[in-house]
């Protein structure tokens, strides 16, 4: 019997890697597949076969047809692999614009290295690899592979297009499981999903044929809902000697439990310099603010991912010693320092830049990031623990306003990181302009930046000076800008605000035309250009955060020169924002004021253009007019 489904797979695998076989000429190629396309997906197919919770094999082959050279990043083969799986059996070829082969590449002309990261000391995944390369377009490349694992807590997911700019002529996803292992499935909408059952092993068919390309569009929000997909994921696993249950978010916070099991304890000297340090403090709170800043000053952040490592943190002991660990280790350990404070905090897992997770689908893939909340019935405290210089209790806004993984003695439960709002992601700015008889403007600017700009200006603490004042030129928009000061400063650690100064001289504020000047009075935080239109827009759009703008600027004339016109005041309304700016004059001085909130919600693709129309008004109005006249 064993021998019977070994073959049915087999031949199975063979029947459906005879679709791509046969002439690969380019001129082929339906026309509206090269349309937009850098690259064409001539045939991808994917066959799984899931033998048991720790066990499984893929076999994979794909031909891609290389248009131009933008699509040269797709003539590359790179796998990783790592003590848990073993990759075999590649086999990669070239052939011309007609279909013709050009080369059979050998085993020698791959690349196998190791996939240590920048940011890791500790990792055991490598990669094998190997470039294509051609002189002449379009080419296409050809390759396949067999890869077995022994140790399973993901399945392989599979869409019908690669990227932007990459059509799919056809693309098939074979997922075979024995009877007695349960998986769940997410798909797309109106995805079709055909199944057999034979010999005790079902089978699941996808396919994708004729997907034109999709070009990367302004604030997309990405390309899963317009293409189809499919993710799978075991509710039983085996991985690294650890079993577990990844089939409610409830259960998955189980198993990463016990992974954590006695790993926040110290040890003794650590306990003591803990006492010592909070001995002063009289709330929670300062002796949260005092071991977040311990944490942030005497430790590092490095990756580790070796096996089981990539899951469970490094003990708080072992931390404590080497003063350095992984987002789960750092996080660990800070849960173990507020422990030893007598403060109660749960480690978190979230997708850090990712969707948020989808709370009725449980899966690893979701989350590739841990951070640490101490829980409260009204205000609970999120800690950013690989960061070290975050205020506590700012997260940043890739973690903000989405559904995370508290782990609990009890399981998992899924919570919602705070929402930074407009009033929170700040920008309020003071502007003084001198304005000389002799054109020279003098001009001295004040801003402080909240939460998601703060963020956004932060590296500027720590760049050299000479870098700074360079960035600073660029910005300025003046070709003779004379930059007489700048200054960043974070004043109080405790909030997620920065301050900035900057004073300059430029004598390119005002134009003449006969006898009078123009002055275009937003002359700071002014809209440079209007995004373009997109015609038959395919992805869904957001900004990406909510934030306000509060500009003030006031201009001082010298003698001699007096206000002949002032535009009048603009108001602008819109789900996508608000916009106001205002004109006035009392004697030699002209206050202009500005405000713009925006709104970070998702947006359907059919709205983009009335998008840019909004912002095409604020564009007009931030250029705006005063006449000046001699007197």
């Amino acid at each position: 019997m064993k021998k019977t489904i070994y073959l049915s797979s087999l031949l199975l695998f063979i029947s459906f890697c005879a679709v791509s076989q046969g002439n690969y000429d380019a001129s082929k190629i339906p026309d509206n597949l090269k349309q937009d396309a850098v690259a064409v997906v001539r045939s991808e197919e994917q066959f799984y076969e899931y033998k048991s919770i720790s066990s499984g094999m893929v076999k994979y082959k794909t031909v891609i047809t290389i248009l131009s050279k933008a699509g040269d990043n797709y003539a590359e083969f790179a796998e990783s692999y790592d003590r848990f799986s073993n990759i075999y059996n590649i086999k990669a070829s070239l052939y011309d614009a007609t279909g013709k082969k050009i080369k059979d590449y050998k085993s020698s002309d791959l690349k196998d290295q190791s996939l240590i990261s920048s940011y890791s000391i500790l990792e055991d995944s490598r990669i094998k690899s190997l470039t294509f390369s051609s002189n002449s377009y379009p080419y296409t490349i050809e390759y396949s592979y067999t890869q077995d694992f022994n140790g399973i807590l993901t399945l392989p997911s599979w869409r019908s297009l690669k990227g932007y700019h990459i059509s799919t002529e056809k693309s098939t996803y074979i997922f075979q499981k024995n009877n007695s292992l349960n998986v769940r499935f997410l798909t797309s909408k109106d995805l079709k999903t055909d199944s057999t059952s034979t010999n005790n092993k079902t089978t699941y068919t996808w396919i994708a044929n004729n997907v034109p390309a999709t070009t990367r569009e302004p604030l997309s929000s990405g390309l899963e809902d317009i293409t189809s997909w499919v993710k799978i994921a075991p509710n039983q696993f085996e991985f690294d000697s650890s079993k577990g249950d990844l089939s409610t978010w409830n259960s998955m916070g189980a198993w990463i439990s016990k992974l954590n099991e006695n790993g926040d304890e110290l040890p003794a000297t650590t306990k003591s310099m803990i006492q010592n340090l909070i001995k002063d403090a009289t709330t929670d709170e300062e002796k949260m603010q005092i071991l977040y800043r311990y944490l942030q000053q005497n430790t590092r952040y490095v990756s580790v991912q070796l096996g089981i490592g990539g899951f469970k943190p490094i003990l708080a002991e072992k931390v404590a010693q080497v003063n350095y660990g992984d987002c789960k280790a750092l996080s660990n350990y800070m849960k173990a320092l507020l422990k030893e404070a007598g403060i109660k905090s749960n480690l978190v897992v979230i997708g850090n830049g990712k969707p948020e997770l989808n709370s009725a689908y449980a899966s690893i893939g979701q989350a590739n990031h841990m951070i640490l909340v101490v829980p409260s019935a009204k205000d609970s405290i999120f800690l950013e623990c690989t960061s070290q210089n975050y205020p506590m209790g700012y997260i940043g806004y890739d973690n903000a306003d989405r559904n995370v993984l508290m782990i609990t003695e009890n399981g998992g439960k899924l919570i919602r990181t705070p929402k930074y709002r407009s009033i929170d992601n700040y920008q309020v700015r003071k502007t003084n302009i001198q304005l000389s008889e002799d054109g020279i403007a003098t001009i001295a600017v004040k801003s402080t930046y909240g939460s998601a700009q703060y963020e956004d200006n932060l590296s500027n603490l720590f760049l050299e000076p000479a870098e700074v004042r360079k960035i600073a030129l660029q910005n300025l928009g003046f070709a003779d800008a004379e930059l007489q000061h700048i200054k960043f400063e974070q004043t109080d650690k405790k909030i997620p605000v920065i301050n900035e100064e900057i004073s300059y001289k430029t004598k390119q504020l005002l134009s003449k035309g006969a006898d009078k000047f123009f002055l275009i009075i937003n002359q700071i935080n002014r809209k440079e250009n209007i995004p373009e239109k997109v015609t038959n827009r395919k992805t869904d759009f957001a900004i990406p955060f909510d934030y306000s703008d509060d500009d003030e600027i006031i201009y001082t004339l010298p003698k001699g020169l007096a206000v002949e016109f002032l535009p009048k005041d603009v108001r602008i309304s819109s789900e996508f924002g608000e916009y106001s700016a205002s004109f006035s004059m009392t004697g030699n001085t002209i206050t202009y004021k500005r405000n713009q909130v925006m709104n970070s919600k998702k947006f359907p693709a059919a709205r983009y253009n009335e998008y840019v129309d909004f912002y095409k008004k604020i564009y007009q109005a931030d250029k705006l007019k005063a006449v000046l006249t001699k007197i």
